[in-house]
């Protein structure tokens, strides 16, 4: 029997409705209750969330279900626009199935399934395979509205560093100004901490020849020409694919593995199990699940393979490791382990890096955070490993960790809500099946600090309570007639 919710197709003021029905009747969000602070007249936020797509909507979702209001979002990108979905993802639908809850916090009215079926029906839902990335964008506009998120788009942190107990964020754009907040939560997505991973060999060589996966591509003035992409991944098929499809002469797929890989490992474990118990874990199963799953490789999706591999120009040029990169006469010569080849321009896509150094902005924190290479990677890990020894250290509500005990005490005031957090966390903080049980486990790590941090407040406040509940007109008190009727 599918025990799945059945949504009529009444359109989206009906499905909003429906919503708000659901939020009245768990009491949701909860009242207003961390006390207002102020320093020389400047107000003091609660949380400050810096990204805007989903990993940081569903976080300002949750804290303020649980009556944490005076929060405030801000992303670089402009509405509509924030993450990956409608800028450096060019798969056409997203991987993940279409059935999963997502960002909707246990709500089934928050789903993309009611989202969708509200406007397209039931019909439509049962033959939609995959959900178009575009139209996940649409979702996610639609989740920011109806629930009355607070985000400022085109602002910029240039700066983060403390000031005093409190998170001092330096933001430029259409809000140049500085922020003071309580906390601070970095919900930087897939780029993590440390942004696109670029190999060394491309250090020096023009960027006319080469761009990052994540990088602004102009794929039209890409037609006839010579095309590289290193990796294997889903990145790598879809920026392939994009490229042929805008007309490349030719597409070159190098990829370092003699063999492609064909499971995906994590997901014939995911369970409730792994989302909740994961991080729980002593270190060593940590590293060991992730380890292992990170040496099998995830496969990239078959329909985006397939959409590289339909075209005639399009090479698999396996074993084929890069070691150089050379500009001659206006375009590339590539040094690889099957030999020279010549490209016109080459797409890197090869991930990103834990390395907080080398973002300007975190400039002030970076050299106190604590990494799993500082003390905590398992003795039988081996040496250093790249993206994950490099991947922050981070405590029970995704905060950092110091490097030197009192070296900087505010890093236990910011959160690391991305992509980055995985090793300690688990997949809860950058992908869509476990993200709201990542925003939950934030915001109630956070409302716990805060409570804590004004616990004397609210120790006033339950002093000062007066409402009676009780009138002193609900009995009659016998004890003066039991004296009487004794004495007499």
């Amino acid at each position: 029997m599918n025990h799945m919710p059945r949504f009529e197709t009444q359109g989206l003021a009906a499905l909003e409705a429906r919503l708000s029905g659901d939020l009245e009747a768990l009491e949701l969000p909860a009242k207003p209750w961390v006390p207002e602070r102020t320093v020389g007249g400047r107000r003091v936020h609660d949380v400050v969330i810096v990204g805007a797509g989903m990993c940081g909507l569903a976080a300002a979702a949750r804290l303020k279900l649980l009556g944490i209001d005076n929060v405030l979002a801000v992303d670089a990108a402009e509405a509509g626009r924030e993450g990956p979905w409608v800028t450096f993802a060019r798969m056409e639908t997203l991987r993940s199935p279409k059935t999963l809850a997502g960002p909707s916090l246990g709500l089934a009215s928050l789903t993309f399934r009611a989202w969708f079926t509200a406007q397209f029906g039931e019909r439509e839902w049962e033959v939609l395979d995959k959900i178009p990335k575009d139209q996940w964008m649409a979702y996610l506009v639609w989740y920011r509205r109806v629930l009355d998120l607070p985000v400022r788009n085109g602002v910029r942190v240039t700066d983060v560093r403390g000031e005093g107990e409190l998170v001092r964020v330096r933001c430029e754009g259409a809000m140049d100004t500085v922020l003071l907040a309580r906390h601070l939560v970095l919900a930087t997505g897939r780029s993590g901490l440390g942004g696109a991973q670029t190999p060394r060999f491309l250090e020096g060589i023009d960027r006319r020849f080469w761009a990052h996966s994540v990088d602004r591509i102009d794929f039209g003035a890409l037609a006839g020409k010579r095309v590289a992409v290193i990796g294997a991944g889903a990145s790598a098929m879809d920026n392939a694919a994009t490229a042929l499809e805008a007309g490349a002469g030719s597409v070159d797929m190098l990829i370092r593995r003699r063999e492609m890989p064909r499971i995906n490992k994590l997901t014939g474990i995911g369970s409730p199990g792994v989302v909740h118990g994961l991080h729980r874990l002593p270190d060593e199963w940590k590293w060991r699940f992730l380890a292992y799953a990170a040496d099998e490789q995830v496969p990239p999706p078959r329909a985006s393979t397939l959409r590289v591999s339909r075209h005639p120009n399009a090479r698999f040029l396996l074993g084929c490791a890069v070691h150089a990169a050379i500009e001659e006469n206006g375009a590339l010569r590539l040094e690889t382990s099957l030999g020279p080849l010549r490209a016109d321009y080459l797409i890197a896509a090869t991930g990103f890096a834990n390395d907080l150094s080398g973002r300007l902005e975190f400039a002030a924190i970076a050299p106190h955070v604590r990494t799993w290479g500082d003390g905590r990677q398992p003795a039988a890990a081996g040496g250093r490993r790249p993206g994950f020894s490099d991947a922050p250290d981070l405590g029970p509500d995704f905060e950092f960790r110091e490097r030197v005990t009192g070296s900087c005490p505010i890093l236990r005031r910011i959160h690391c809500f991305n992509d980055a957090a995985m090793l300690t966390h688990g997949k809860v903080s950058g992908d869509i099946p476990a993200v709201s049980a990542g925003a939950d486990r934030l915001a109630r790590g956070i409302a716990a600090e805060l409570l804590a941090a004004d616990v004397e407040a609210h120790f006033e406040r339950l002093q000062a309570y007066d409402t009676p509940e009780l009138r002193g007109d609900e009995w009659v008190d016998a004890a003066p007639l039991l004296v009487r009727d004794r004495a007499s």
